[in-house]
């Protein structure tokens, strides 16, 4: 993919950064208490030292405030100077990434009639593979976790072995780990979820390099569907760190 990318002109007028001489990768999230900015974000961690290592600008931005972006932060652990914030979708407009279902209904019944799989794709498909495993992608949890969830209630995540096999995305535990975001997300919804309008706005992915050539492009049109291959969502990133 070899096409002239204008990132230094939008990052410029949209986020008044000016773009480095050397590969950056771009990860535009929707509002910051979507699902999916948390799972990607949780992804992603494991390969921010590779991607420093490899020289690469690693810019995250999501629709949010600063309030929500300290928290997000705190939460997933994602260094503050990764991420900036915006407050609308125009940013993500500017890069053609899906808005998401738009009846014109109350923005929830979109997000809610998505969750359900309409107008996301695979999105059911997505959730079934939370609760039954994959032999195609890796454990979340270490060994000897404890997983805290509501009226203290503590789970070991070596428990996962006793109905999955060990190294490999055992039966519920991407689920415990989405449910764990979920009460994140409902505690606090007001600060993460602080303008409605923009509750189904999809996520984008984008390498780009020192010549400001598209090297790598994701635009995702489902929720939980941040990425081509959610078995493995950083694999993209394998031929460039």
């Amino acid at each position: 993919m070899q096409k002239d990318f204008s990132i230094n002109k939008i990052f410029k007028q949209e986020l008044n950064k000016t773009y480095l001489p050397r590969k950056t990768l771009l990860v535009v999230l929707g509002l910051l208490g979507d699902f999916d900015s948390f799972e990607y974000v949780q992804c992603l961690l494991p390969y921010i030292k590779k991607i420093k290592d490899s020289n690469i600008n690693l810019i995250v931005v999501g629709i949010g405030t600063e309030l929500s972006k300290r928290r997000f932060c705190k939460y997933t652990k994602l260094p503050e100077e990764y991420l900036i914030v915006v407050e609308n979708n125009l940013f993500h407009k500017r890069l053609e990434i899906s808005g998401g279902l738009e009846l014109p209904i109350n923005p929830l019944l979109n997000l809610i009639l998505m969750c359900l799989g309409v107008f996301s794709p695979g999105t059911l498909l997505e959730v079934l593979r939370g609760y039954v495993g994959d032999k195609n992608s890796s454990q979340i949890f270490d060994e000897n976790e404890y997983i805290s969830f509501p009226n203290n209630f503590l789970l070991k995540t070596s428990m996962f072995n006793l109905i999955g096999r060990k190294g490999k995305l055992r039966p519920f535990e991407l689920a415990s780990l989405r449910l764990l975001n979920m009460i994140e997300v409902l505690s606090k919804w007001d600060i993460y979820m602080f303008d409605h309008s923009y509750l189904t706005q999809r996520t984008g992915t984008f390498i780009i390099d020192s010549k400001m050539k598209l090297l790598y492009c994701y635009k995702s049109k489902s929720l939980l569907g941040f990425s081509k291959n959610m078995s493995s969502p950083i694999e993209f990133l394998q031929d460039f760190i």
